[in-house]
This record gives structure tokens, C-alpha cells and sequence, in this order.
């Protein structure tokens, strides 16, 4: 079990998860701009509302794509997430740790080896598992109190799936459910990498090479995977967010 139900006091100096780094680039004009479009109440609100903001923010702006994996380093920098209309956990995870540190939140992000039990038959076709390793999560810091939260699955996917959307109150972690709508094991977390101030991204696309070899390949072709399950038919992996 990666947690337990609420946050657990921390003894880390949350001040070290505030300043920017490599790809948390918290201090970008686009991680910034990011923030200010998505504070209802500016940054005149607590860390819980902007916490709250935020996480629904990614979670529901950016959809989820596991199909098409970047394995260029720079692509894993908040600033430029924070232009894609869809990417996967990772980076979904490094923009809302980005987007709190520039809201004065600190945080830092996770990650996780997790099981899935309701893939999809294209999905586990390509992945040749059901494991997914380095599952991005963000670790952040109200009051004393240090949380786990994911905003990987956005809530229309979640609809689709049949699965309860996470929903993150500021006061509980927001994790994977092991269970679905219908009682059905979802996700299991099997191991805990930790937190990091800056995601050891280099190690990680080292890691889903290895792991899932086609799925990478495919993903460096930039081939058009078709799954309307999770992304809807002929989803194109260079889909940029149009800013009004």
C-alpha cells in the first residue's frame, strides 16, 4: 500500500520542494501562465483551495495517452507539458508539481510501480504486462501534513471505464482506487520509488525502453495508435493545448 487514508506528518523540510528545477520549471512563463488561468481567486486563497485548483486543473485539462511515449528529456520539462492537450502519468505528475511550487505549494513528484487490471486488450497487446512502472504521482505539502495525490485519470476517461474518479479535498490522499464502479480490482501499487525534487527522467525512458520495447518503438515512430477506449479514434501524439 503506497499510503495510508490521510496525510501522513512529514519530518522532510518542505521548503526544499519549492524552488525550480531542471523539469519541475516552476519559474516558466508556461507553468506561470499555467497558474494564473486556473486560481479562480488568484494567489489571495489558501494552499488547500489552490492545491484543489490545480490537481483538478491537470487532471482534466490534459487527457491521458499512454500510447505515445516522448523519449526526448526535454519534452518532460513542466513548461512544455503544460502546451500538450494529452500526455501520460509522468508528465502529467511533473506539471502539477511545477504548477504548486509556482502557486507556493511545495511538492515533489513521485512515482510508483502499479498493477493494472483493467487494461485494454490494444494497450496490453503493446505493453506485453500489466505492469506499469514509474506511475507518476506528486507528493505535496499543506500545513505539516504531506499527501499523495494522482492526476493521471481524467474524469471523461474515468466515465468510459467505469471507474470513480479521483477527487482530492485537501485533506486525504487522492490515489489510484483499488476497486472499480462494479467492485472490480482496478490498480494495485506494488512498489514505491520515493519523491524527488527533480524526476530522474533519463533513468526512467532507460526503464520503459527496456520494459516495453514495442510500445517504445511505436512511440519513437510516432505512429497513430487507434484505442477509443482510452483516447478516442486515430489520436495524434503532437496535439497542442489552444490557449484562448
Amino acid at each position: 500500500m503506497l499510503s495510508g487514508k490521510h496525510g501522513m506528518k512529514s519530518t522532510i523540510d518542505p521548503s526544499t520542494f519549492l524552488r525550480p528545477t531542471t523539469y519541475v520549471d516552476s519559474d516558466s512563463p508556461e507553468v506561470r501562465a499555467f497558474v494564473a488561468r486556473n486560481l479562480s481567486g488568484g494567489q489571495d486563497q489558501s494552499d488547500t483551495d489552490k492545491a484543489i485548483q490545480l490537481f483538478n486543473a491537470v487532471r482534466d485539462q490534459i487527457k491521458y495517452d499512454p500510447f505515445h511515449l516522448s523519449f526526448s528529456a526535454g519534452d518532460y520539462r513542466a513548461s512544455r507539458i503544460a502546451k500538450r492537450a494529452s500526455n501520460f502519468c509522468v508528465p502529467k505528475a511533473i506539471l502539477l508539481t511545477a504548477a504548486l511550487r509556482a502557486a507556493g505549494v511545495p511538492a515533489a513528484v513521485g512515482f510508483a510501480d502499479v498493477r493494472n487490471h483493467l487494461n485494454t486488450p490494444k494497450l496490453a497487446e503493446l505493453m506485453g504486462t500489466d505492469l506499469f512502472i514509474y506511475h507518476g504521482y506528486v507528493a505535496l505539502w499543506l500545513g505539516e501534513d504531506m499527501l499523495k495525490v494522482t492526476p493521471a485519470f481524467n474524469m471523461e476517461l474515468c466515465e468510459r471505464f467505469g471507474v470513480k474518479p479521483l477527487i482530492f479535498d485537501g485533506k486525504n490522499d487522492a490515489l489510484l482506487h483499488e476497486f472499480d464502479t462494479r467492485h472490480q480490482r482496478h490498480m494495485e501499487y506494488v512498489t514505491d520509488h520515493g519523491w524527488f525534487a527533480d524526476p530522474p527522467i533519463e533513468l526512467i525512458l532507460n526503464k520503459l525502453r527496456a520494459v516495453y520495447p514495442k510500445l517504445s518503438r511505436l512511440s519513437m515512430e510516432r505512429s497513430v495508435i487507434d484505442d477509443p477506449l482510452f483516447v478516442g479514434p486515430a489520436a495524434e501524439p503532437d496535439q497542442e493545448v489552444c490557449e484562448a
